[in-house]
């Protein structure tokens, strides 16, 4: 699969060379084809092989010529029919590329080659910054990775970068997805997504490369648990916890030796070296003999052939000499520094003050985009400004179009930062390049809803086209951690507005994403700014972000803090006389009296939702609250009327364009349609919920629609379909962490077991259902859970138990009205 990828690669380079054009990248790509450029890289890199049809338009692409096509043809069906019989679709190769001109350090890669070979399962490799430990690791893991025939793993898990690390859980969900998992099979909880992963590498083996980690406790959940499997971890830190308590190996690495040093810069400069033997050997001293250090003199010395080595060193020590002073510590990474310092000197000055501009993007990685706004320049001009940056090794591609900076260099920037011309204007055309970016992105997603979110001021620098939804799903994808940056930073530095404003455009993306935490982030530093605004324009914004911050509790479960978010942003509606916010709001505040059990306040708040939406004329607001309104009747045992309700509904949605929400008001259809004994019906209805779903992303409604797939096979007998659908919901709700459709998911999962006669397994998904509803608070998930444990504890001869769980189960419907009172009184009597 490699082979074909290179010759993927290779095509792409001709094309570009036969029309005298730049490789057609990523986002071109994407945009020619309607695929994401995730998936894009993962064909180009090898790590998936596409599918016939895909694979056939992306070589006319290339400019494949027609036998050129048929040949290509016939060897990536051969690729594919090769792994069918023997390879494994699971198998990852995520290491990075070897780095060039690797030089010595001959006795570390030994000591490496010493812990495979022995019964080591975990090594770490330790040592200060710049000093090589990830080009080491690198380097050697090409070398041995022939010895994990079942793939490598690597992650940067950014340790000491200035922003947040990156979280165990999430390496792991990229590990899993790596080794084959569905996306929604990934387990929720940290706790089990990591013995998840373990039992996924048990009898496998297979090397893990867990780069720039901050602590022990860092890496502990994504170590193996198999003594096949080798984990290497890379560390500013000592990790003296994972030497004592998990028996690590530690390898110390130190800077280079003179000759080592010498040797990487002949490697890199060429005979100029030799021709003066002292000088390179005094330029690698001002080095520190830091590899990083060593590669950015190199660089510059390759691009200035006509300066003497000899002026390099005397430069290099000039800047260095200034920079002790500031460091009298006398740290290491003063010589990293002073590279720094000397590579950055030797800029443009624009090149100079992009660099210094960089050190005020609060986010990770940056594209032209975002140079071109913060410095106040056209598109080409960024794009240059970056690619100079580069050749300094100043910054580093991060994928399609993005670049990052070493940590280090970060620091380095933030410095530069404080002394760059007019921070704040530059800051604003950032924040406003963002807010108009997502607001974009958010129009081509959600239309609907493009008059409930605040208007955005026109571009003042260049802008990515974002109008239509494949573009805008990968630009919110590529750039969501920087969005959560933006926010949190514009909140605490008094940018208020634009937190704010961001919560405004982004909520339906992080809901119908399951992006929750992202979403708590943004909408906490909203409110948090929105508060310290008092009676200002941004505090207008304030019901808005209550509504957005009640929305994501809704989704986890904490129905009491959604509840009064809900109640104070009617207030705030009310006093800006605000009538589709208000409503917004009335209909949200009405789900959570749902999920408590009060079906009257909320069929009452629905009703004032729903006539709000009818007066301001608001079509796609009147069909959300006729599909709530439906599922309350259903629950109600209203059955023709919920129907009724949910066919209204989908054919208003049909009449907006709305084909997500469509698919939300066919699955609740549906429900009812089994619920009636129709299930072809309901399976038929369910079939296009769960492609309308999918095809927009909502990871919601997907779990949504497999759940009921999963109810309505059991009613049908099929029992193992009906667990397998429930099983892949059930890991939808507890990646994205959809409390309720979890609490929904073990209730059926337990009412399907019990149907299969295991009735252990039964109680115990009721007994997990039962806590998690109390927890919340939801009434009628917590009857049926009691009702369905009481179901199998009878079964299981625990008549006496099974009995008083019946009595709960009985009064908490009784309470509720609804038609399983009568079932449970009879089972009673």
């Amino acid at each position: 699969m490699d082979d074909l990828a290179r010759v993927l690669r290779a095509l792409r380079r001709r094309h570009a060379r036969r029309t005298g054009g730049a490789e057609l990248t990523y986002r071109e790509l994407a945009a020619a084809t309607g695929w994401s450029r995730g998936i894009i890289g993962e064909y180009l890199t090898g790590r998936i092989l596409p599918p016939t049809g895909r694979f056939d338009a992306l070589i006319r692409l290339f400019g494949a010529t027609p036998a050129e096509q048929g040949a290509l043809a016939t060897v990536r069906d051969r690729v594919e029919e090769e792994r069918r019989r023997g390879g494994s679709p699971g198998v990852p190769r995520q290491l990075p590329a070897d780095v060039f001109g690797f030089t010595g350090r001959a006795a570390q890669l030994a000591a490496l080659d010493a812990f495979v070979g022995g019964d080591a399962r975990l090594a770490a490799v330790t040592g200060t910054a710049g000093v090589g430990k990830t080009a080491l690791v690198v380097h050697w893991a090409h070398r041995v990775a022939g010895r994990f025939p079942d793939g490598q793993l690597y992650v940067d898990l950014r340790g000491y970068d200035p922003g947040p690390p990156v979280a165990p859980a999430d390496a792991l969900a990229g590990f899993l997805r790596r080794l084959g998992v569905e996306a929604g099979e990934i387990a929720g909880e940290p706790d089990e997504r990591a013995a998840q992963f373990r039992t996924v590498l048990a009898d496998r083996r297979v090397l893990v490369v867990l780069d720039n980690a901050a602590s022990a406790d860092h890496v502990r959940p994504l170590l193996p648990g198999t003594p096949s499997c080798l984990a290497v971890v890379t560390s500013r830190d000592s990790l003296a916890g994972l030497v004592a308590r998990d028996g690590a190996r530690r390898l110390d690495l130190g800077a280079l030796t003179d000759a080592e040093a010498v040797d990487l810069l002949r490697t890199l400069v060429g005979a100029r070296v030799d021709a003066d033997p002292a000088a390179a050997t005094a330029l690698s001293g001002r080095c520190a003999h830091l590899p990083l250090a060593l590669r950015i003199a190199a660089e510059f010395a390759t691009t200035h052939p006509g300066m003497p080595l000899a002026d390099l060193a005397t430069d290099l020590h000039d800047e260095q000499a200034r920079l002790d002073l500031l460091d009298a510590a006398g740290d290491p990474r003063t010589a990293a520094r002073s590279a720094f310092s000397w590579s950055y000197r030797h800029l443009s000055p624009s090149g100079r003050e992009a660099f210094a501009r960089l050190g005020l993007h609060p986010g990770r990685e940056v594209d032209a985009y975002a140079v071109a706004a913060l410095a106040d320049t056209g598109l080409a001009e960024a794009r240059l400004l970056l690619a100079e940056l580069g050749r300094a090794h100043l910054v580093e591609p991060a994928g399609a179009a993005m670049y990052r900076m070493h940590d280090l260099l970060r620091a380095y920037a933030v410095e530069h930062a404080a002394n760059c011309a007019e921070p704040e204007a530059a800051l604003t055309r950032l924040f406003d390049h963002y807010l108009g970016a997502a607001g974009a992105a958010m129009d081509a997603l959600f239309p609907h809803e493009r008059r409930g979110r605040p208007a955005v001021a026109p571009p003042r620098t260049p802008r990515p086209v974002l109008d239509e939804p494949v573009a805008a799903t990968a630009w919110l994808d590529d750039e969501r951690s920087n969005l959560v940056a933006v926010a949190g930073h514009a909140a605490a530095h008094g940018w208020g507005r634009y937190s704010v404003e961001l919560s405004r455009i982004l909520w339906r993306h992080f809901e119908v994403g399951g992006h929750y935490q992202e979403a708590l982030a943004v909408h906490e530093a909203a409110l948090s700014a929105a508060l310290a605004q008092g009676g200002s324009g941004v505090a207008c914004g304030l019901p808005a972000v209550l509504t957005n911050l009640g929305g994501i509790h809704w989704w986890l479960g904490n129905h009491k803090q959604a509840r009064a978010h809900f109640e104070r942003a009617i207030s705030g509606y009310e006093e800006l006389d605000d009538p589709e916010g208000r409503a917004r709001a009335f209909a949200r505040l009405a789900l959570v009296h749902e999920r408590l059990g009060d079906y009257r306040e909320a069929k009452a708040h629905l009703t004032e939702a729903l006539a709000g939406y009818r007066r301001t004329g608001n079509r796609h607001g009147e069909g959300s609250q006729l599909v709530n309104l439906g599922t309350l009747f259903r629950r109600l045992g209203w059955y023709a009327e919920a129907a009724e309700h949910q066919r209204r509904a989908a054919e208003l949605f049909v009449a907006v364009g709305d084909r997500r929400l469509e698919g939300y008001a066919l699955g609740n259809l549906a429900a009812v349609e089994s619920l009636l004994g129709r299930h072809d019906d309901a399976l038929a209805h369910l079939g296009r919920a769960l492609a309308h779903c999918r095809e927009s992303g909502d990871r919601g409604g997907e779990g949504s629609a497999l759940g009921t797939i999963g109810a309505v096979h059991r009613r049908q007998g099929r029992l193992d379909e009906a667990r397998d659908h429930l099983h892949r919901a059930l890991a939808i709700s507890r990646t994205t962490g959809d409390r309720g459709l979890e609490i929904e998911t073990l209730n059926t999962l337990g009412e399907t077991l019990r149907a299969l006669r295991e009735l252990e397994a039964a109680l115990g998904h009721h007994r997990a259902a039962a806590d998690l509803a109390e927890a919340a608070g939801e009434r009628f998930e917590l009857a049926r859970a009691l009702d369905g444990g009481a179901e199998a504890l009878d079964l299981l001869g625990e008549r006496e138990e099974a009995c008083a769980w019946w009595r709960r189960a009985l009064e908490i419907y009784a309470a509720l009205g609804v038609p399983e009172t009568e079932r449970v009184r009879g089972r009673l009597g």
